[in-house]
């Protein structure tokens, strides 16, 4: 299983993070399959979220303007429940990388798109999540202790890519530089001096 979480503490930063990351991934030819999501401040109340279907559109609505002095949830579970559509119906063996831009509440309760990331994995498709500190444990539930924490900065994220998937050496040539040094030492096999210790 093949899977990992970042968690950005300012609000919005992992949708920004996740955001820019599935853009540069796209020019690089990446088949990235899944969302990110988009924030609109207003003049007026609560931002708009919108997400975006990777690689090419639509771009849905999913917050509900319940006004500015409302405290419920915002979410628009049907206009979820589209998107989650339109990525099982894109998800296929094609695909690169699965990236949801949050393992949400209706994750949490075995909605949205919970089932989307068990495919993918099924799939042998890497899964790259955003996850907030209210549903850190209900993701860790799910995904188990396999699932890898990344920071929430370029260098980590790309670090991981370059060992899961065969990450272009334009994107981030360090990381995919150590990846392919990594396979060069797997073809070679252990040094003698390893096979002497593991003997002994």
């Amino acid at each position: 299983m093949n899977i990992a979480y970042t968690m950005a503490p300012g609000r919005g930063d992992t949708d920004l993070l996740l955001s820019r990351l599935a853009t540069t991934l796209a020019s690089q030819g990446v088949r990235s399959c899944g969302t990110v999501q988009i924030n609109t401040d207003r003049a007026s109340g609560p931002c708009a979220m919108d997400v975006r279907v990777l690689p090419d559109g639509p771009v849905l609505r999913i917050s509900q303007d319940l006004g500015s002095a409302s405290k419920g949830c915002r979410l628009d579970p049907a206009a979820l429940e589209t998107a989650v559509g339109l990525v099982e119906a894109r998800l296929g063996p094609d695909v690169d990388l699965l990236v949801i831009n949050k393992f949400g509440k209706h994750e949490a309760e075995g909605r949205g798109f919970r089932t989307t990331i068990a495919r993918a994995l099924d799939l042998q498709i890497p899964v790259l999540v955003g996850v907030n500190s209210l549903n850190l444990s209900a993701f860790i539930e799910f995904a188990g202790s396999e699932a890898v924490r990344l920071d929430p900065s370029d260098d980590p994220i790309y670090d991981w890519l370059a060992m899961a998937i065969d990450l272009p050496p334009s994107v981030h040539p360090a990381a995919t530089e150590a990846r392919l040094g990594l396979r060069r030492s797997a073809q070679v096999g252990p040094s003698s001096d390893a096979r002497s210790h593991h003997l002994a």
